[in-house]
């Protein structure tokens, strides 16, 4: 994950901000950013958030 900060929570908040101002969905990020969806949702999950779609943020 090339510039992704690997602590869980600085993720989070990296995510779920470029998940609210620039990504329509976690997919278009993934793909922009060439990084692998499971990766992020498996990190994530780990300190117990999950994606919704609905909402397009980690929660």
């Amino acid at each position: 994950m090339l510039g992704l900060p690997k602590d869980p929570m600085m993720l989070l908040s990296v995510i779920n901000t470029h998940l609210r101002d620039t990504y329509p969905s976690l997919d278009a990020l993934c793909d922009d950013l060439n990084v692998e969806k499971q990766q992020i949702i498996s990190q994530l999950a780990a300190i117990g958030y999950e994606y919704n779609e609905e909402q397009n943020k980690f929660w």
